[in-house]
Parts: C-alpha cells; sequence; structure tokens
C-alpha cells in the first residue's frame, strides 16, 4: 500500500495525484490491484491451495441518490437568474443536468444490472468485478480446476460448493453476479458448484421473507440492522451481540458529539479558504459572500423526468429536500462530491468535473472526507470503546469458521464470495487489528494526515477487498496468507509469531485463530 501522505505546507500538492496520475478521490477511489500477482510469495514446498473467501465493496457506482446534484442544481439556478455566474460557471449548468441524467438512466441496458436508476454500479463496476475474478482464478487455478473436478466426479474427493452471498442491496448483488459470472466464463462448469445460502436470522424470527438466500444483513449490512427487520431481543442468541453492537453504532452515527465533530472539521479555515477559491471561479464574489451571509440558499427539491435514447424507459425523480447548500462550504463540499463521483463513471459521464475543483482545493476537501469517514466508518474515537467496528465481530467470526471446516478437512466448501459495502469492509479492517487501518485516536486529538496513516483511498476504494487462501500440505498443517486488494498484507502485530517465518505473508492457521480468538 502507498505510504502515509503528508499534511502542510509545501507537500500539500502532492496529496493529489494517485498512481495513475488522477486527483484524490478518496472511497471514491477507483479500484486498481495494489500488488501484481508475479510479486506474491511462493506457498511453502509440500502445501497447496485448498480454499479461499473474499469480502469485497461493490463495484464503482454512481451516486447513490439525487441529492448533492439537484441541491448543487438549483443553487446554479439561483446564480443564473441572477446574473451571478463566471463563463466557467455557465458551463456547470448543463454538466449538472447531464450528472442527473445520467444517474437517473444509470445501468439500463446493461445486462446484469437490477433496476436502472441512482446507485447503480457502472461500467466501471462491472468491469472491477470481473476483473477480480479473473486475478482470483489465475491466482489459484488449480483449486477451482480440482472443486470443478469433484463436482463432476473427474476427480477424486467430495462434491464442494462455491458461496456466494450478498448484502441484499442492488449493487451489492450485482457486483455478486458479474464476479460469479466471470469466474463461470473461465471454466464453465464451476456453475453447478454456486450456492447462495440462507441468511443469519434471529432464533425467535419465525418468517424469513425478508431474508432470501444469499443475502445476509447480519454479516454484510450491519451497520444498518433495524428493530423492524432485524430485532434479536434473547441475550442467549448468538446474534444479539451483533444487534446490539449495530444499535450502539447507529446512536453514534447520529449523536450530537459526531455532528459537533464534523462541523468543527468543516469549518476548519483551511475549508473555508478552499471552498472560497473553489467558488469564486465558478460564481462572483457577491455571491459566495451572500451564500455565508444567508442570503441565498438552495435543497434537493423539484421533480424530474428523463428517457432512454430508444424512448423505451423512463425515470421520474423527486428531490426529498433534505439536503440542503447553506453557506459556501456546504456549496464547495457538494461540488466535491460529485467530483469524486465523477471517477466513477467515466464510461456514462463525458462531463469533465476536475475542471471544478482545482488540485489545491481538492485536497483540502480530501483531508477533510477521510476525517469524517475515519469518525463516521473508520477506528474513530479510542474512548468509544470500538463502537464503529464491534459490529464486525460475527463476520469476523464467520472467516474464521469456515477455515475451521477445511482445517478438520471439510472441504465442502471451495471457496466463500461475499459482496457488500465500504461501511462492512471498513469495520472488518478495524476489528482485525491491521495496521494503518484499525488504529484510533483519543478523543482529545483530531484526525488529521499527520497523525493518522487512516486514508479512504487505501482502505475502501471501489471494489476493497479481503481475501483469505487456505494452503494445506499432506501432514494436515493449514496455513493462511491474506491479500488486501491484492496486495499481501500482515495480520495483526501482535499474531507475527503465528508466521510460518519472520517475514513470510504465510501464518499458521491454529496459531492465528488462537490469537484473534483465544476463547
Amino acid at each position: 500500500m502507498k505510504p502515509p501522505r503528508l499534511a502542510t505546507g509545501a507537500a500539500l500538492s502532492l496529496l493529489l495525484l494517485n498512481a495513475s496520475g488522477e486527483q484524490y478521490y478518496q472511497t471514491k477511489t477507483p479500484y486498481q490491484p495494489q500488488q501484481a500477482s508475479a510479486g506474491y510469495e511462493a506457498a511453502p514446498q509440500g502445501y497447496r491451495a485448498i480454499y479461499t473467501q473474499l469480502l469485497a465493496r461493490h463495484g464503482s457506482r454512481g451516486l447513490s441518490s439525487m441529492k448533492t446534484d439537484l441541491a448543487l442544481y438549483n443553487l446554479w439556478q439561483l446564480a443564473s437568474k441572477g446574473k451571478a455566474l463566471t463563463p466557467l460557471g455557465v458551463q456547470l449548468g448543463d454538466d449538472l443536468q447531464q450528472m442527473m441524467k445520467v444517474n437517473a438512466l444509470l445501468g439500463y441496458g446493461v445486462a446484469g444490472i437490477t433496476r436502472p436508476g441512482y446507485g447503480n454500479e457502472t461500467m466501471q463496476g462491472v468491469t472491477e468485478h470481473k476483473q477480480l475474478a479473473e486475478r482470483m482464478m489465475r491466482r489459484l487455478p488449480q483449486l477451482f480446476r480440482d472443486a470443478a473436478g469433484a463436482a463432476s466426479g473427474n476427480a477424486s474427493g467430495p462434491p464442494r460448493q462455491i458461496l456466494l452471498v450478498t448484502s441484499g442491496k442492488d449493487r451489492a448483488v450485482d457486483s455478486g453476479d458479474y464476479f460469479a459470472g466471470s469466474l463461470v466464463a473461465q471454466q464453465p462448469n464451476l456453475q453447478a458448484l454456486i450456492v447462495r445460502p440462507p441468511s443469519l436470522a434471529p432464533r425467535a424470527e419465525a418468517n424469513h421473507d425478508s431474508r432470501p438466500a444469499g443475502t445476509d444483513r447480519f454479516l454484510l449490512y450491519f451497520h444498518k440492522l433495524s428493530a423492524k427487520q432485524d430485532l434479536v431481543a434473547d441475550s442467549s442468541d448468538p446474534l444479539y451481540a451483533t444487534y446490539q453492537a449495530s444499535q450502539q453504532y447507529q446512536a453514534w452515527a447520529k449523536s450530537d458529539e459526531l455532528r459537533a465533530r464534523e462541523a468543527a472539521l468543516l469549518a476548519q479555515p483551511q475549508v473555508s479558504a478552499a471552498a472560497k477559491a473553489v467558488l469564486e471561479r465558478l460564481f462572483t464574489p457577491a455571491f459566495v459572500a451572500g451564500l455565508d451571509q444567508g442570503r441565498y440558499s438552495a435543497a434537493n427539491t423539484g421533480t424530474y423526468s428523463y428517457t432512454s435514447a430508444d424512448g423505451k424507459f423512463t425515470n421520474k425523480l423527486a428531490g426529498d429536500g433534505d439536503t440542503e447548500i447553506k453557506s459556501a462550504v456546504d456549496a464547495a463540499q457538494a461540488l466535491y462530491d460529485l467530483y469524486a463521483a465523477a471517477a466513477d463513471m467515466k464510461a456514462e459521464l463525458k462531463a469533465d468535473f476536475t475542471r471544478y475543483m482545482p488540485a489545491q482545493e481538492a485536497a483540502v476537501f480530501a483531508a477533510t472526507e477521510d476525517a469524517i469517514a475515519f469518525y463516521t466508518k473508520g477506528p474513530g474515537i479510542a474512548e468509544n470503546g470500538g463502537v464503529n467496528y464491534r459490529m464486525a465481530q460475527t463476520l469476523l467470526d464467520d472467516f474464521f469458521s469456515e477455515v475451521d471446516a477445511v482445517a478438520k478437512g471439510n472441504l465442502s466448501h471451495a471457496a466463500k464470495l461475499r459482496f457488500a459495502h465500504a461501511e462492512i469492509v471498513i469495520p472488518m479492517a478495524a476489528i482485525l487489528g491491521l495496521p494503518g487501518m484499525s488504529e484510533p485516536l483519543p478523543r482529545a486529538a483530531t484526525y488529521s494526515y499527520s497523525n493518522s496513516n487512516w486514508r479512504g483511498e487505501v482502505v475502501a476504494p471501489m471494489a476493497a477487498n479481503i481475501q483469505w487462501d487456505v494452503y494445506t500440505n499432506d501432514q494436515g498443517r493449514t496455513l493462511v496468507r491474506m491479500l488486501y486488494n491484492e496486495k499481501e498484507t500482515d495480520f495483526k502485530r501482535g499474531c507475527d509469531h503465528a508466521r510460518i517465518a519472520p517475514a513470510s505473508h504465510y501464518y499458521d492457521y491454529a496459531s492465528l485463530r488462537a490469537c484473534y480468538l483465544p476463547n
């Protein structure tokens, strides 16, 4: 993974470019594998891959809903009517309309997209998961050949399954389908192995109709467990702790303390200065000043209808008015959101939003975006006792449970493939204790690039993934190697004794398990 970035002074201009020369997009960064497979450590002599498992974020997507784009467009209309636009600002209007139309029709005509519209994967996202599957197959060819051979009776050993499970949200479901379809395209006889398992559910739940096979909220949507759909009232239920942890996290996400911390981050002088610099390229200084003085504001109100080029699909959308722009910082932050989102819509969106967000100002908003994500999704505040990631324990247990079965000789599963969201991958990285991804800060400190190595583009870019490859030898010893965004990655430092050699990425499974699950 990339080294920690510097945060101040002359180094600020260096914060902007990623490996492909693009500017900061943080958790909206398009996916790139972080290591070439040719550089992976070879499996120890006598060991063969026998199982693999994956947790992946959905691929690159459009905007999740009609919020910042519509609110900013309404603000633009106010400025247009008041003749408060610069020449560059005039151009923004057409690009905002294009942004809304692209998202309203996103996925139409694309095989595998469940419902066209906001929140869908883009073609870039589809490709990310197809290619991720291709690289998994190339990394573990014998594992998949043996699994398919056993299923067809052409090889010794029991029939094996590839478990496929998602959060149930469209973009995660579609990601799983594209990934599985890519595996099958490479090796058609794998199709018979793909199984969508039943969901975890509270013991007291009599009707599981809201939990179709292949979806699992307790594993892959634990940040939004609800009393209506997911209530676990029995303290002896194995899912009780997950449910309680989810409620505690949701209380934190709505807390006055978190709102105050976010407000303080946005009130930093460098953020105000960056907002002014961005907006005065688009609007007159008087209009920008009027925003901060309360004379101008806008919200995501209004109704719009978009029809596909072939005339066969129309999407009518109405803003809910919940997203408001009441200050220059609000407006610039909304523009930054669109700038970052545009990086994931390159096939669909012809508008160039990079021209509205200069590098120096993008750096400021990127750092602010990371700070807010650190407190809302990341390791957060030390005194909060892991409220941001305790709810991932059932998912961590599931990873270990899968390897437990393999280590005991149960080879019914060849792989388990899980597809979810940044809100799942980020807590998983934290509960695993991964260096740079799990260290909280004391309440008295304020996140910055100078006191934390946590970066959204490293922990949770689009299609972010955690993979565990499992190996065994003829003596029955089991090893695990972890990849994070396809880079060989160490488990938490306290488990270094489980490595088979001091610098190895292969860990003795029995020792690793005892390190994470000592009871």
